[in-house]
């Protein structure tokens, strides 16, 4: 079973931009989940890095003697691309089902858990980017939500020619769509691609160039659609 919650972030600029007024030097550019796709392969890392000090398991600090307490073997932090951004994900193994009222409870202690726990220290944690650092958040003040999630999440067919990827409904930041379209390929088992596509990417000269470089990776809604040529004997 997995609990999705909102990942945010500060990022601070080896280079920032003085002039930008958006710019803070003490809170840095805000991000929220989706600004935090091109940085999900840190992020992941910097989770499993920091988890691994505890082996990761929460549930370790969970000291009530009830339901909750019996059914949960171990709740392990992490993160996951899902809805087209960066969220954190509490990957919980069971005994047997939680009830909603269980879930509750299991929710309310890692909100703490985020809070004032594991999640204080981690997002004091500096995280080391191609172009600067990132502190990242996995509880918010405002709009802080556990979302519950039975689904299975399919294995990626490795070596697939194109993983498909949707541009309607993603951030409109050419940095963010490159990620999401890294991540995927990585996924793929095509690493070799996502790091020469990255490298397209970067020297393009516009959006658009950008975005049909993208589109010849991973399958898009811009990437040509082909069509098998007939033999000669077909019928037409």
């Amino acid at each position: 079973m997995k609990f999705y919650s909102p990942l945010t972030a500060e990022f601070f600029p080896d280079e920032p931009d003085w002039e930008d007024e958006s710019y803070n030097e003490y809170e840095g550019y805000p991000m929220d989940g989706h600004d935090l796709l091109q940085y999900a392969d840190a992020v992941d890392e910097a989770v499993k890095k920091d988890i691994a000090d505890f082996n990761g398991d929460l549930m370790q600090y969970y000291h009530e003697d009830d339901s909750v307490r019996s059914k949960v073997v171990s709740a392990v932090p992490s993160v996951e691309i899902h809805g087209n951004k960066l969220c954190g994900c509490l990957n919980v193994e069971l005994r047997e089902s939680l009830n909603e009222g269980e879930q509750a409870v299991l929710c309310d202690y890692i909100s703490g858990q985020y809070s004032d726990g594991w999640g204080e220290g981690f997002e004091q944690r500096d995280i080391c980017v191609e172009d600067g650092t990132l502190a990242v958040h996995f509880w918010q003040e405002d709009g802080f939500e556990m979302t519950p999630s039975f689904e299975k999440i399919p294995k990626p067919e490795k070596n697939s020619l194109r993983p498909k990827m949707q541009l309607i409904g993603q951030d409109g930041n050419i940095f963010a769509i490159m990620g999401c379209a890294s991540r995927l390929l990585k996924n793929a088992g095509q690493r070799d691609k996502a790091k020469e596509m990255c490298s397209r990417v970067m020297a393009s000269k516009s959006y658009d160039a950008a975005l049909t470089i993208v589109s010849e990776y991973v399958e898009t809604e811009l990437t040509p659609k082909t069509r098998n040529k007939p033999n000669r004997g077909d019928a037409r």
